[in-house]
């Protein structure tokens, strides 16, 4: 369970209800099975013809490369906060359909699914996951050798809930802040754009 309260509109799962993004992770290693079933969920995501576009490099603190080639790759401000997680992970996708190498325009979207998926997945396993934008995706191509028909989308960082006194102050205000999402009647239209369901 989050330290984040979280006022929902209406009833939604305890997962969801209780997901969100912090920036301090515990001192505790995550098990190798307990990231594969993290993993596992996000194969299971749906994808534009079952494309399953989306490829994980995982980083793990202490066991190999990977865990500082996605942290070097990250902005210097998540890389203060993301080095405490013991789990890093890059999210990337294929940008062409492998049955026609024809342009997916639905990569990203299904690889948005498949990160949802490894989120939730997480929750259930007590751990958090971190997304960011942050990162420099030319810096993870070099380092990993992405191929050229691969995107490197977001960078993920893994763990378990840590006291937010390691962060800075700033970080540490946001840690504790209030969640908030816009209204439903913002998001969602019903007769048209912005007439709200």
């Amino acid at each position: 369970m989050s330290n984040k309260s979280a006022e929902t509109a209406y009833p939604i799962h305890e997962l969801i209800k209780n997901r969100w993004s912090p920036r301090a992770f515990a001192d505790k290693p995550v098990a190798l099975d307990v990231i594969k079933s993290v993993l596992e969920a996000a194969r299971w995501a749906a994808s534009c013809f079952n494309e399953q576009p989306w490829r994980f490099i995982v980083g793990i603190k202490g066991q190999n490369d990977s865990y500082t080639g996605i942290l070097n790759s990250m902005v210097e401000f998540n890389q203060k906060w993301a080095q405490n997680a013991p789990v890093l992970i890059l999210a990337c996708g294929k940008k062409v359909f492998t049955h026609n190498q024809k342009p997916n325009r639905h990569f990203s979207y299904d690889v948005g699914q498949a990160a949802a998926s490894l989120s939730l997945q997480a929750m259930a396993e007590n751990l958090y996951v971190h997304q960011m934008a942050g990162f420099s995706p030319d810096k993870a191509r070099e380092f990993f050798d992405i191929p050229e028909d691969y995107e490197a989308i977001t960078t993920m960082a893994m763990g378990y809930l840590g006291d937010p006194d390691i962060l800075d102050e700033k970080s540490k205000a946001s840690e504790l802040g209030t969640r908030t999402r816009r209204p439903l009647s913002e998001i969602c239209f019903g007769d048209g754009w912005e007439k709200a369901l």
